[in-house]
């Protein structure tokens, strides 16, 4: 070529660059292009096998993964392969005629035909082009997992061959698409993304579900109570018992429609709408004496807590005592157990019953029957007087008096009641260190006069057994418990009685389904567990390992008698490898915690490294969501809440 040439060629090009679509040679060049591609396309005789497909597989590369391939979809179809979508990929008949399904796990990306995307000429033309718009053919890409290899029958089965280059690629039907996912489910809890109208719900009535326990974690303003707010909805539509332990008064006012205007936009476009959970089906609890975030609520029920059924050495924990006061907190409670037996109070002399219930009394599970915490803090002080005395020469006991105070205990003001004080406080090793004695006093104190134990202001324990009404749902308000260990305690007791409770009507159902195989087995519970993380961090754990043993204890009988626990934290990082070593059913919220994120996926199974990548960036709303009847993990837009939020920065 000449020098003129190239100069003319350079000078054309560079006016293509700078001087917009009126520049000379322009239409000239797109001609040429069109005829290009027209021309490497040719006459192609249409397939009747790839009839409404949307791609084909492409080659394998050196850097190929197992279960996965790429499909290539020409332009016109380039969205029609969405992230979650369902495909079937059919090898062709005259080679091996398998068929595969497969979902679209990375993508849809758009890549020019003949160009690399980064090529000179379109970075030029996007950046230099002065309003030239220049877009070659082009075509899509995605990855797609390999589910399984679809066998005569209709099931799948684990892939033993990948399907083969050029093998055409067709969409399912969101009705298909459901099938496969076995995502369906009386409990609505929104709808999958990447398709229309597939919604995942989950099974009330399967007990290898919600029974097998839930965790719903993410940051603050991922989604969290929405989705907790539309679980309750559906469940008690569902007919199960929902007993719900709120720390910040959130749900308070669930049986009311949301009045939130993006809430019932969002409703709308679902084709759901605004709707509170059932009135008379829903009861606000509080402690008494206790403030609760909705007192205009119709049905506010106050309660009292039983001292007698906290265990000695649960209790010993949450209140945070050091080795010394536990020592002496111990001591109070063997001595306080002897002088109810001795002033006939528990057991009483010659019932048979109490005294087999005495002594069958696991103190790792519960208190000992009809012990208040206005008697340990009398036997508590007692103990503290002594303590105070300098040890007489006399061997006459008489002379330290455990009993130069007023008790708050009736019975030990009797001249009887003060002989049983003495009498079993000097049958051991006599008190010491009065400085201990003082400190466990102060943390007993510190709990009476919160006056929520032992009917103080003629307020009612919780009934356990009506909590466990189908239908119901009970919101236990402890946003005004005014301490984390009276929350803790609350928490404790109310797992520890639902247990009890359940447990009594599970052994009811055996018995009956002998004579009667129609019983209906005891109601579907769940418990819904509000920030977690502070009644089971992992340094919480590490001193209240009694606790924490309640709490597994009920999780593993709690998988048999319908008791399925949801825990709910804004600070997943908190919860221990314990706690999730409980739960088998996951909604992941937006988390952006690199270490949080790596911890989740040695525990979460068969989340694709594409969902994890996303999880930092998720949109409110959005979750990830995996449980047991699911074929996989999905990454799920959860449904508005249909009831009113209390918002709560």
């Amino acid at each position: 070529m000449s020098q003129s040439r190239r100069n003319n060629a350079g000078l054309d090009k560079r006016d293509l660059f700078t001087q917009g679509s009126s520049a000379p040679g322009t239409s000239d060049l797109m001609e040429r292009l069109q005829k290009d591609v027209e021309s490497s396309v040719g006459n192609i005789e249409p397939d009747p096998e790839t009839a409404g497909a949307i791609g084909t597989t492409m080659f394998d590369l050196p850097g190929s993964e197992d279960h996965s391939v790429t499909v290539l979809l020409p332009q016109q179809h380039a969205q029609l392969a969405p992230s979650q979508a369902l495909v079937r990929i059919r090898s062709r008949k005259e080679e091996d005629g398998r068929s595969y399904l497969g979902m679209v796990t990375a993508g849809p990306f758009a890549e020019p035909d003949s160009l690399r995307g980064d090529s000179h000429m379109l970075v030029t033309v996007a950046t230099r082009g002065n309003g030239y718009q220049y877009r070659p053919p082009y075509h899509g890409r995605v990855q797609v997992t390999i589910l399984g290899e679809e066998l005569s029958d209709g099931t799948l089965a684990p892939p033993r061959l990948r399907p083969l280059p050029n093998s055409p690629v067709f969409a399912l039907t969101d009705e298909e698409s459901a099938e496969v996912l076995k995502a369906a489910g009386d409990i609505r809890l929104g709808v999958v993304a990447g398709h229309k109208n597939v919604v995942l719900g989950v099974p009330s009535t399967m007990k290898s579900v919600l029974p097998r326990h839930t965790a719903v974690l993410g940051t603050t303003g991922g989604g969290k109570s929405t989705t907790i707010a539309r679980l309750v909805h559906q469940a008690q539509a569902a007919n199960m018992a929902v007993i719900l332990l709120d720390v910040e008064g959130e749900y308070t006012h669930l049986h009311e429609a949301t009045t939130n205007p993006r809430m019932k936009t969002a409703l709308a476009e679902r084709g759901l709408v605004p709707a509170g959970i059932v009135e008379e089906k829903m009861t606000v609890h509080h402690l008494v004496g206790r403030d609760t975030a909705n007192p205009q609520h119709p049905h506010l029920r106050p309660f009292s807590l039983q001292f007698a059924r906290v265990s000695p050495y649960a209790a010993a924990e949450i209140l945070g005592l050091s080795e010394a006061q536990q020592q002496r907190f111990m001591k109070a409670y063997d001595v306080a157990k002897e002088v109810m037996r001795d002033l006939d109070i528990f057991p009483v002399k010659g019932n048979l019953e109490q005294e087999r219930l005495a002594m069958e009394v696991d103190e790792f599970e519960r208190g000992y029957p009809r012990l208040t915490l206005a008697f340990l803090i009398d036997v508590a002080t007692a103990c503290l007087k002594v303590a105070e005395t300098p040890r007489k020469e006399a061997k006459d006991k008489e002379a330290e008096r455990p009993d130069d105070f007023t008790p708050l205990c009736g019975q030990l003001r009797t001249s009887q009641g003060q002989h049983a004080l003495r009498t079993r406080i000097f049958a051991g090793s006599r008190p010491d260190s009065a400085v201990s004695w003082r400190a466990l006093l102060g943390r007993l104190w510190r709990l009476h006069r919160l006056k929520v134990f032992d009917i103080m202001s003629g307020a009612r324990p919780l009934d356990y057994t009506s909590l466990l009404t189908p239908g119901s749902v009970s919101v236990v308000d402890l946003s005004d418990s005014g301490m984390s260990e009276l929350t803790n305690i609350v928490i404790s007791d109310l797992l520890r009685g639902l247990q009890d409770a359940q447990d009594d009507a599970y052994q009811d159902f055996e018995r009956a389904k002998k004579d009667n195989p129609m019983q209906q087995p005891p109601t579907r519970t769940l418990i819904i567990i509000e920030e977690a993380h502070e009644f089971l961090s992992a340094e919480r754990i590490e001193k209240t390992r009694i606790l924490f043993e309640q709490v597994a204890r009920i999780a593993k009988r709690g998988r048999k008698r319908w008791l399925g626990l949801v825990f709910v934290t804004q600070l997943p990082q908190h919860l221990p490898p314990q706690v999730l070593g409980l739960v088998n059913s996951y909604v992941l919220h937006k988390i952006t915690d690199p270490h949080v994120v790596s911890t989740l996926r040695r525990t979460v199974s068969g989340i694709d490294e594409g969902l994890w990548n996303r999880l930092p960036g998720l949109a409110p709303g959005q979750a990830i969501v995996s449980f047991p009847h699911m074929a996989r993990p999905l990454l799920t837009s959860i449904d508005p809440a249909p009831c009113e939020l209390r918002l709560v920065d």
